[in-house]
């Protein structure tokens, strides 16, 4: 007889960009001509010293066992950096290191959550955040991000949250945040900080852009007075040192959580390989030059998207603000098409062309609050880049192939209109 799962495990989703991700490679396996513009990773190398270093390591045979929470060498070099760069009073036993920022997602509801607990979560989000915060039985509660404000979190809202929720225990904050690229000012972080401290509200600081603000900078609100205490801030080195591969992360919490979070990561990981870990400690030491000049490029690439597809009739997407993403409102394409945002991107995928297609991501893989939006990554070379937008107008004025792509994808048909944008 099968065995039946947990209904956990039956409830559990995934990342889409992953799944749009296997049926964009397949369809270059069959010969079709893919721009692949939705899954976040960087199309350069790795920082010189990360690679040097880690020949090196391997050389030296450093690929033993090693503390949960880090080498000391790594620990050292990831406080100095949130404290050098985020002004974040950061000593190395507030580091414990992990294969890239996703896991500490989880690590942070063991630490916090309790059955019925309150998460407050703006939307859209990180699809992760949903079953690491369903996994505790916890329940997750939305704040809608406007276009209209810049995708800023509403403060009213998490007033309305710490007051109204029968059992406020949790908040999560992605910024530079993603998909949207929206951006949290520092008035805005030190007025959550002034909301929530001294009170038992622990908070989920999401921070793997904190190299991609092309207006202003970064902040993080473990900068705020006392945050320490209450929150988990989490970096990566996929973004700002092109390290996705090397699966490195790290999060930034009080001694106490931390030392809670390293005995997760013993009883589930063991460690993360020395051999990486001292990779990122050289990037974090000697390659800042280096990753500010790859951040210029990214820069480059997301005005070049944000421009071309702000010239596509009935388009629109904010001037970039952060991240090597572009959220782009189509919903009065989708609503004169008829079809909903993600089939809008599956059709740019799979039937707009036989020979060519572009793979993005339609805002409701993030949420409700994405309808009528798409993503695109900017993970290709630029002629590669304005080789896909300058496509879309072309595939959606192919009536006929929408008519036979939602004919045979009925789940793609858009229900009811799409509001106006705000």
């Amino acid at each position: 007889m099968a065995l039946t799962l947990s209904d956990f495990a039956q409830s559990l989703t995934v990342e889409t960009a992953f799944s749009v991700l296997a049926v964009a490679k397949q369809l270059k396996t069959e010969g079709k001509d893919v721009v692949e513009l939705e899954v976040g990773d960087s199309p350069f190398d790795s920082t010189a010293s990360a690679k040097s270093t880690g020949i090196e390591a391997i050389q030296n045979n450093q690929s033993h066992y090693c503390a949960s929470p880090g080498i000391p060498e790594f620990r050292k070099a990831a406080a100095e950096f949130v404290s050098r760069e985020f002004n974040v009073d950061a000593k190395p036993e507030n580091i414990v290191v992990g294969p890239g920022a996703k896991v500490f997602e989880q690590f942070f509801c063991e630490a916090f959550l309790n059955p019925g607990d309150g998460v407050l979560v703006f939307s859209p989000y990180f699809p992760t955040y949903l079953p690491n915060i369903e996994r505790r039985g916890a329940r997750m509660v939305l704040s809608d991000l406007k276009q209209a404000n810049e995708f800023r979190p509403e403060i009213a809202d998490i007033k309305k949250f710490l007051e109204e929720d029968p059992s406020p225990k949790a908040i999560f904050l992605n910024s530079p945040h993603n998909p949207t690229g929206g951006v949290i000012p520092e008035e805005d972080l030190k007025a959550i900080a002034d909301l929530i401290r001294g009170k038992n509200i622990a908070v989920f600081s999401d921070e793997p852009y904190c190299h991609m603000v092309w207006q202003g900078k970064h902040h993080s609100i473990l900068a705020q007075p006392g945050m320490m205490d209450q929150c988990v801030s989490a970096y990566t080195f996929s973004k700002s040192y092109s390290m996705s591969g090397w699966r490195l992360g790290f999060c930034v919490a009080s001694e106490a959580v931390a030392t809670s979070i390293g005995k997760m990561v013993n009883t589930t990981l063991s460690c993360t390989p020395p051999i990486v870990q001292l990779a990122g400690a050289a990037a974090l030491n000697c390659d800042s030059v280096e990753r500010d000049e790859v951040m210029l490029k990214f820069r480059e690439k997301v005005l070049l998207l944000t421009n071309k597809l702000n010239a596509i009739e009935h388009f629109h997407a904010l001037d970039p603000h952060a991240t090597f993403y572009v959220f782009v409102n189509v919903a009065p394409v989708c609503n004169q098409l008829g079809i909903t945002s993600h089939g809008l991107a599956l059709y740019l995928l799979e039937g707009a062309d036989d020979d060519f297609g572009i793979a993005c991501l339609g805002g409701e893989c993030f949420g409700e609050a994405g309808h009528g939006f798409l993503r695109f990554s900017c993970a290709e070379p630029n002629d590669r880049l304005e080789q896909a937008i300058d496509f879309i107008p072309e595939a959606i004025s192919r009536t006929d192939r929408i008519a036979s792509y939602l004919e045979s994808h009925p789940a793609a048909r858009l229900k009811a209109p799409y509001p106006a944008p705000e």
